[in-house]
């Protein structure tokens, strides 16, 4: 599982009690590189302390393009903070100390279980082209989150579907709560990254979750929210769309420079109500924003949560209200708030509740068949992405006024 690039045959002995009786040893970069483009298995690049650095930096930098899942551990006999931004620039995942054999062994750990993480993604990088579906309500407490987080964990529950779940709410995201997350990385960490973003430095900031999906959780601290661009989103989406089949956001009650980065790449929008005035009123409004900026209908599904609620309107005045067709009707239920609240998404604790039928229907029926065109599902027409951005572009200058 590791190779080690050193031409000193008596410090690559030294090494073998930290990286194991299994490590290959090459004498040069070329070759390091055609051993790992030939052998998928190996997915672990240790550079020894006296490797001329710029080699080492050009080696990293071409296996970004041929094996992105494989990590790159850099040994220095002197670390300085130069040597590290050099190496954080050009992929590599590590930098120890060549007198500290614990850390070595450590960084190889954490490297193989990332790489793991990953998988075959740069198998399978250039024909995969993920969905993006935005999850959206101008009004809060309609349920977006939890209709996001089970959406997403019944995609991911066949076993083979990718799912990537994004917390777009960056100043007050709930999805780890939903999922009983506890995140070492989040949102925010995507800023350090910015410009150079890969499948392997995206693998690093997502925690996966039991159901098979994985989540890109929300900062932490509310304030880190502005620290984060709306391109930052733009190059998230691109990089995902190559690593997930089905990347699902879930979003702030705001057309924020985010939420309309997220738009401007969504091939289905799945947009939420509840049965009372303000809510159907604030959907109206976005569904004029959504025209505005040029996005097509046919990628819009209208979704109605707590649809059986007892308080004065029905679906029918919703349908009147929108001159749009209900998706999908999701019933009221106190299992619902109880699921969250144990941190499970009532599809997986309860799979056979009205509920979970609801939004199995809404996985099966308009995100499972947007991932198939060739079959005649439905996917976005009218106004091109340029036309889309040039739009966007004009919202925000008339929302800046």
């Amino acid at each position: 599982m590791t190779v080690l690039w050193e031409s000193d045959p008596l410090a690559a002995d030294n090494l073998r009690m930290a990286l194991g009786d299994g490590m290959q040893v090459v004498e040069s970069g070329p070759a390091a590189v055609r051993l790992l483009v030939e052998d998928r298995q190996e997915c672990l690049l240790v550079v020894g302390p006296d490797i001329d650095l710029s080699a080492a930096l050009n080696v990293t930098e071409e296996l970004r393009l041929s094996r992105s899942d494989v990590g790159v551990v850099l040994m220095r006999r002197r670390l300085d903070v130069g040597v590290l931004a050099q190496a954080l620039r050009s992929g590599m995942r590590e930098v120890v100390s060549a007198d500290d054999l614990n850390s070595l062994t450590e960084a190889c750990n954490r490297s193989l279980e990332l790489s793991q993480r990953l998988g075959s993604v740069s198998d399978s990088a250039g024909s995969r082209e993920g969905r993006v579906v935005t999850v959206f309500s101008a009004k809060g407490g309609v349920g977006k989150t939890t209709v996001s987080t089970n959406l997403a964990a019944e995609l991911a529950s066949d076993g083979h579907t990718k799912v990537l779940l994004i917390d777009l709410d960056l100043a007050f995201g709930d999805v780890a709560i939903a999922l009983a997350l506890a995140p070492e990385r989040s949102m925010s960490d995507l800023v350090a990254m910015a410009g150079h973003l890969d499948a392997q430095g995206l693998a690093s900031v997502v925690t996966p979750h039991e159901s098979g999906l994985f989540a890109l959780c929300a900062p932490s601290q509310p304030g880190d929210a502005d620290r984060i661009p709306g391109a930052v989103v733009q190059e998230l989406l691109r990089v995902a769309r190559r690593v997930y089949d089905v990347i699902i956001l879930d979003t702030p009650p705001a057309f924020t420079e985010h939420v309309l980065a997220a738009f401007d790449a969504s091939d289905v929008s799945i947009l939420l109500a509840t049965l009372d005035i303000p809510a159907i009123k604030n959907l109206r409004l976005t569904l004029d924003t959504l025209e505005l900026l040029g996005h097509a209908r046919d990628s819009w599904v209208i979704v109605l949560n707590r649809s059986d609620a007892k308080v004065g309107l029905t679906a029918e005045d919703v349908t009147s209200a929108l001159h749009q067709p209900i998706g999908v009707q999701i019933p009221n239920s106190l299992a619902v708030p109880a699921s969250v609240n144990r941190g499970t998404p009532i599809v997986l604790s309860e799979p056979r509740h009205a509920v979970s039928q609801a939004l199995k229907a809404l996985a099966r029926d308009h995100v499972r068949s947007a991932m198939n065109p060739a079959d005649g599902a439905p996917v976005l027409a009218g106004a091109s992405d340029a036309t889309r951005r040039t739009s966007t572009r004009r919202f925000l200058r008339r929302s800046e006024a």
